[in-house]
């Protein structure tokens, strides 16, 4: 008896490891299928929000969002790797990574493309193309894949559980069968049945902890999605508010220059028709003020238009050699002196066609970048040769070129990164250093004038850039033609004189030197004494310093304080000085600041309007004499 309970429980402890390692091993494969489809669903949600951050830059044009859409792609191409990792041991499933790996590179050309054109400014095909990528082969294998990656791993799991569960139920029935050998053998059948109740007991509290973990994981996840949702909404509306908020800055804050510069030109020029014929020395004066009121304004039109990038395109033929020439002092004063740049034109005169600053930037682009490569000291190459393919390849017809060629004595590029220094956002530069898009913007140029760019390097030996213009046969490089030279401003023959005012003691606060200047000299020509604060900080300190004021003009939007707050702080002893505020801003007086009611004169405004406004801002008012401290 004693050596059958022996073998007895023997087999019993046997038969219940046996039970406990089956069990084990499918908790091992039920955390590895969990695994495999918890990454799958992640990587699609990478897809989704890399594909929504492209969508919002194509219609934005907002570069941060470009940048979002290619972190959440790289972070994409991560989760495969890990994928590969996880489940690259079964065959089956290596077939759908394959497929995956494959539609996901498809699908990164493809948006890439939309991304080009994007960053091209081309917003109307981006969008056109954005849209027509929701329904492709590539996205519908992408989701094909991750389909069958999960159905294929979820039918291995439950083949997995299948079988763990015919083996417990094996070891199970083993069991019985021995605890009946057991009741034979007192001893043997107390300590089986002992055995089996504890690990009954286990496997009920695992399944209940089990179950309690998946209600908890159901829970959280059901948390998250809304969450998720509800902070979408929030970022939509934040958006749409962020949106329309730098609308209005803009809109406001180009009217409001525009005005201050047109205040200049128009009070510059009616102060010189007045003075044009008993003091031509004065009207030359306000005549150079208002040209240069004038020449800010056109600078700020260049600065608009050159960051909206719709600077008009000036196409004309230009050849290497004149382009040399006109680069070579730019360059010199760019890169600095430890940089040696040499030119060399083997062109014959051949001339391409292309708009000249454009081109000219191009080069720039290039050569700064080929000073960042040699780090400060090297020399630059930059050289111009004939070129004619009588057969095309690829995008390039056949034809004659003008190639421009820059290289360099750096680093040079490794093999992995010069496949990709075209694409948008693409930078090996540190952040703050560089955005990525200068090499795509010579790219989108090229493609533009129907040329080619290409790139030659290998580390350790430079880098050359090559570019190849269409020959503008029939062309020469024109010459640059100067302005015609403005003509003198006649006295206008129907002016009517402003008739002469009392004379009022007027302090004028204005922090644009050139507004103030026209300002004061209008005032002084309607026979007024103004006293000018170029701060409304000061204002106070102004007035203190006057023997008394009649009228305070003052503009709007200054960058210490605002003409109301200003008015708001000036001591009580002129809390009765009338105010006259003068904005230059659109729509709303002030844009949208509370003026209490006070008058308000327009930028840009005439002489007489400006009398007229100072008589109307003073009608009814005496002067205020400071009190005196005591």
């Amino acid at each position: 008896m004693a050596l059958a309970g022996a073998v007895v429980l023997a087999a019993l402890v046997i038969t219940l490891g046996e039970a406990n390692r089956q069990r084990d091993r499918a908790l091992a494969a039920q955390r590895h299928s969990y695994d495999v489809m918890i990454l799958a669903r992640t990587l699609q949600g990478t897809i989704g929000r890399s594909e929504a951050s492209l969508g919002r830059y194509v219609v934005s044009g907002d570069q941060q969002l470009g940048r979002l859409y290619f972190e959440d792609w790289r972070r994409a191409g991560e989760t495969i790797n890990r994928l590969e990792k996880l489940a690259g041991d079964n065959p089956t499933q290596r077939v759908h990574l394959a497929d995956l790996r494959a539609a996901f590179q498809q699908r990164g050309g493809e948006l890439a493309a939309t991304a080009l054109e994007t960053n091209y400014r081309r917003n109307d095909q981006a969008l056109s193309r954005y849209w027509q990528l929701r329904q492709t082969e590539s996205l519908e294998a992408i989701n094909a894949a991750l389909t069958g990656l999960i159905a294929d791993e979820r039918m291995l799991l439950e083949a997995r559980t299948s079988q763990a569960l015919a083996s417990v139920r094996r070891s199970t029935t083993i069991a019985k069968v021995l605890a009946v050998f057991g009741v034979l053998l007192v001893l043997g059948a107390i300590a089986m049945g002992w055995i089996m109740v504890r690990a009954l007991a286990d496997r009920a509290i695992a399944r209940a902890e089990a179950d309690e973990e998946r209600e908890r994981a159901d829970e959280l996840a059901a948390a998250v999605e809304q969450a998720t949702a509800e902070l979408r909404a929030q970022e939509a509306r934040l958006r749409q508010v962020q949106k329309m908020e730098a609308v209005g800055q803009l809109t406001g804050g180009i009217a409001h220059d525009f005005n201050n510069m047109l205040a200049v030109v128009l009070g510059g020029l009616e102060l010189a028709q007045r003075h044009l014929l008993r003091d031509p020395a004065q009207a030359a004066r306000h005549l150079d003020s208002a040209h240069e009121g004038a020449h800010r304004a056109a600078a700020l039109t260049s600065r608009l238009l050159a960051f909206a990038r719709e600077t008009a395109i000036n196409p004309e033929p230009i050849c290497a050699g004149a382009l040399f020439s006109g680069l070579s002092d730019l360059l010199s004063r760019t890169l600095g002196d430890g940089i040696t740049v040499t030119f060399h034109d083997d062109s014959q005169g051949w001339c391409t066609r292309a708009d000249r600053v454009q081109l000219e930037n191009v080069i720039v682009n290039l050569a700064v970048n080929a000073r960042d490569a040699m780090e400060g000291r090297g020399t630059l190459s930059i050289a111009a040769r004939c070129a004619s393919f009588a057969a095309a390849h690829g995008p390039r017809q056949p034809g004659d070129y003008l190639a421009i060629s820059v290289a360099d004595t750096g680093c040079g590029i490794p093999p992995e990164v010069i496949e990709r220094v075209f694409e948008p956002f693409f930078t090996t530069k540190a952040v703050g250093k560089g955005t990525g898009l200068g090499l795509s913007q010579i790219f989108a140029f090229t493609q533009a004038v129907g040329g080619e760019v290409s790139i030659e390097s290998s580390p350790g030996r430079g880098t050359t850039v090559s570019l190849l213009l269409p020959r503008d046969a029939a062309g020469v490089s024109a010459p640059s033609i100067a302005p015609p030279a403005l003509a003198p401003v006649p006295a206008a023959p129907d002016m009517v004189d402003v008739p002469a005012p009392s004379e009022l003691a007027i302090l004028v606060v204005e922090d644009d030197p050139r507004v103030l200047s026209a300002t004061m000299g209008a005032l002084r020509e309607l026979g007024h004494h103004p006293v000018e604060c170029n701060d409304a900080a000061h204002a106070g300190d102004m007035l203190a310093t006057m023997r008394h004021v009649d009228l305070i003009v003052s503009d709007v939007l200054m960058p210490s304080l605002t003409g109301p707050e200003m008015v708001a702080v000036l001591p009580a002893a002129y809390a009765g000085v009338p105010v006259l505020f003068v904005t230059g801003f659109a729509g709303e007086a002030g844009g949208g600041i509370d003026l209490g009611g006070r008058p308000v004169l327009r930028k840009p405004f005439t002489l007489a309007a400006l009398d007229r406004a100072v008589r109307g801002a003073t009608a009814g008012s005496g002067t205020i004499e400071p009190i005196a401290a005591e």
